[in-house]
């Protein structure tokens, strides 16, 4: 009986980390353009490769990344005003982590910030997807995580190498996979009417927010407006 749950439990992980390749694959075309992009910047700002591939290695964040690059390229050495920038950049991991909170809080702390660190906002939307479609798996998560980082950082590797070669692959048009991915994701959770209100007021608030405000505000201002406006509809439809 041990024998038989031990074998059924290694098929059943087995089984996840199966889907979580599969699914994060139409991510992965999407994020190859922009890791090489990003070692091609590095070079471009003059910066080495070596610490081109670290940053993608320590610090794993793709706005922050072309947003600390450019300001080092302009000349920008103060690592205060560069922390700051690329903090209010990535404020949407408060809202993300919090999301995942409920899921996460009892799992072993180093695990936590792993987890954490592995954390992107394509590696959020598929895990909350596979939560909403099935359950919380802390190895879909853990696979979905660490693919993409692994994509990332060859990626970098890949545009430090090419560099000369290469002006600009985002003219692949490769990038349109991740949007694409997220659609497909956002779709089925739209299977009611407070969720259809929630989606059509954060896509007006995030697309007028992007016309009026600098940098990566609107994704923050549509986050919270989303919120607000689902926990208000919520609310109500209970006390009704």
């Amino acid at each position: 009986m041990q024998l038989s749950n031990l074998i059924s439990g290694k098929n059943e992980l087995a089984e996840e980390a199966w889907v979580a390749l599969r699914e994060c694959t139409p991510v992965v075309l999407g994020v190859v353009p922009f890791g090489i992009t990003c070692g091609i910047m590095g070079l471009t700002a003059k910066m080495s490769g070596v610490e081109t591939i670290s940053m993608s290695v320590i610090v794993f964040a793709g706005a922050s990344q072309f947003i600390g690059i450019t300001m080092l390229g302009a000349g920008i050495t103060g690592w205060g005003i560069i922390i700051l920038t690329t903090l209010l950049v990535n404020l949407r991991h408060l809202i993300m982590g919090s999301s995942l909170a409920p899921y996460m809080i009892k799992l072993p702390f180093p695990l936590q910030a792993l987890l954490a660190f592995l954390l992107t906002d394509e590696a959020y939307a598929l895990t909350f997807s596979r939560i909403h479609r099935a359950k919380y798996s802390v190895l879909y998560q853990l696979t979905v995580g660490t693919v993409l980082y692994l994509v990332w950082v060859l990626s970098t590797v890949a545009g430090v190498v090419l560099g000369g070669y290469i002006s600009d692959p985002l003219t692949w048009g490769l990038d349109f996979a991740m949007p694409a991915t997220f659609l497909v994701l956002l779709i089925p959770l739209l299977a009611d009417r407070i969720s259809l209100i929630v989606f059509v007021a954060a896509a007006g608030v995030s697309v007028v927010a992007a016309l009026y405000l600098p940098g990566k505000w609107y994704i923050i201002i549509a986050c919270l407006t989303a919120s607000l406006i689902g926990v208000l509809l919520e609310g109500a439809s209970e006390h009704a």
